[in-house]
């Protein structure tokens, strides 16, 4: 269970992080003091600290700087009253993870805390562990993951930008937290960030901030992740969604180190080394028009791809019993081992989810269980089932529809096909997830970006959609992982 630690001498303050979080799997500990604090960080040793700026004995800003030297890469969260925002700002500047101000806002503080916690397992949990351990780690024996592993291990100490590519799902964040760990910046901080997940204008101030009346709503200066993040990493995840406006603004900071905040003009320098992920294919976007060639070819320092899990089969038994460990310790559950029948019914399914669909199955198998082993009764019937065989003339008829088609447009005949095919496949697949985008993107093995796209192209239910899922780049509650 995660450690959060609150110092704060006001009692009401204290009193609203035990509530917000007494049902959620975080410990909450207090203090009133800075001195108090510093010894429940020894005592503790908290992944995440939420420190208010004015202390009866101390200078918040001073206790920063001593927490910051016994561990850099600890997120610290700042709490500040109205008027004290600035030095709050300052405080970012010298490695805080964000601030709160006074009164405190459920919404916001949770949000925070839920990135602040995320960021503090990405930072402190390593990707390549011992077999023993059953954390987030790269699992896998096949001969194209140890190659995997030897590669990581020869690109991490070189301070080159990386390109991770790979299908949705095979574990580009755990390969990026990897090259981080065995880096020489590994003792600094390291960020991820979603370009698909966030609002054009509003990522450009999440990686550059933004200046005091840059945009209406902006109240105040913005710290973006790429003064957050000075000396550390920074993984740009699902780059190939990101707009064509900011993509000149990133080849910017990769060539000259250098950016200025939105709405500001000072120029000012940073020193990050990035990490960009990537389902797409940038080639194939470069000659569409759709990404920056000079910005792909300076991406692509090193690069590194993932296998699908298909191309992998032989690390399916491995994974499935990494997951089913990891869940007996999360979950208090005793699950013991899986049935040979079980794994050979693992084996046989196409996996277009990847490893994160053999989580999920492990995860829900595991809920249905009875007893101590892991039977094929308790997998989702679509393991359990055998594909249905095809129809013998569903080649032919798919070859008359075609013949049809070249008929009534001659010209154009494969835009149309495809525009036709997925003009039935999206609505399809979203019924087949009850209108969840994230697991439909992930099925269809594209962007949920992307999946956003084609619904407006072709009209489809997105108000419908959208409804039903969290905005981008918003939490419904906090997201804790260990």
């Amino acid at each position: 269970m995660p450690t959060l630690l609150v110092i704060d001498d006001e009692e009401s303050v204290r009193y609203s992080f035990r509530y917000v979080f007494e049902d959620q799997a975080v410990k909450v500990v207090t203090a009133a003091t800075a001195s108090e604090g510093r010894r429940a960080v020894d005592e503790h040793h908290p992944e995440v600290i939420v420190l208010d700026l004015q202390l009866p004995d101390r200078s918040g800003l001073d206790l920063l700087r001593e927490l910051r030297e016994l561990d850099p890469k600890r997120p610290i969260v700042f709490i500040t009253a109205h008027g004290t925002t600035e030095t709050a700002i300052e405080a970012m500047k010298h490695g805080a993870f964000d601030y709160l101000s006074k009164p405190l806002e459920l919404e916001r503080l949770t949000q925070i805390l839920g990135r602040a916690f995320d960021a503090a397992r990405l930072m402190h949990v390593p990707a390549l562990l011992s077999p023993e351990e059953v954390g987030d780690r790269i699992v896998g024996r096949s001969e194209v993951m140890q190659e995997m592993c030897k590669a990581i291990g020869r690109i991490a100490p070189q301070d080159v930008t990386v390109l991770i590519l790979g299908e949705s799902g095979t574990g580009k964040e755990l390969v990026a937290r990897a090259i981080y760990h065995h880096s020489r910046r590994a003792d600094k901080p390291f960020l991820a960030i979603n370009c698909a997940a966030i609002p054009e204008t509003m990522l450009e101030s999440e990686l550059f901030g933004h200046e005091q009346g840059a945009f209406t709503g902006a109240t105040r200066r913005r710290i973006g992740k790429f003064e957050q993040c000075h000396q550390g990493t920074l993984l740009l995840d699902e780059i190939g969604d990101m707009a064509p406006s900011l993509q000149a603004k990133m080849l910017r900071v990769l060539q000259e180190q250098e950016f200025q905040r939105l709405g500001g003009t000072q120029t000012l320098k940073t020193d990050v080394r990035i990490l960009a992920a990537t389902n797409q294919n940038l080639e194939q976007r470069v000659a569409e028009g759709k990404f920056r060639g000079d910005l792909y070819y300076r991406l692509k320092g090193v690069t590194v791809t993932l296998p699908p899990l298909r191309e992998r089969r032989s690390d399916i038994a491995e994974l499935a019993h990494h997951f089913l460990f990891r869940f007996n310790r999360e979950l208090g559950m005793d699950l013991r081992g899986i049935a040979p029948a079980t794994l050979a019914l693992l084996q046989e399914y196409a996996w277009p989810g990847n490893v994160r669909e053999l989580q999920s199955v492990i995860r829900e198998a595991m809920f249905k269980a009875v007893g101590h082993i892991l039977l094929p009764e308790f997998l989702p019937a679509a393991l359990q089932s055998k594909t249905p065989p095809r129809k013998p003339d569903a080649e032919a008829n798919l070859a008359g529809w075609l013949q049809d088609l070249l008929q009534t447009h001659p010209a154009g005949l494969y835009q149309k096909a495809i525009e036709t095919v997925e003009r039935a496949l999206l609505p399809l697949v979203l019924r087949h997830t009850e209108h969840h985008q994230t697991r439909a993107a992930e099925l269809l093995g594209i962007s949920r970006g992307t999946l956003r796209q084609k619904l407006k192209q072709f009209g489809l239910a997105v108000d419908k959609v959208l409804a039903e899922e969290p905005e981008e780049g918003t939490e419904p509650a906090v997201s804790v992982k260990t």
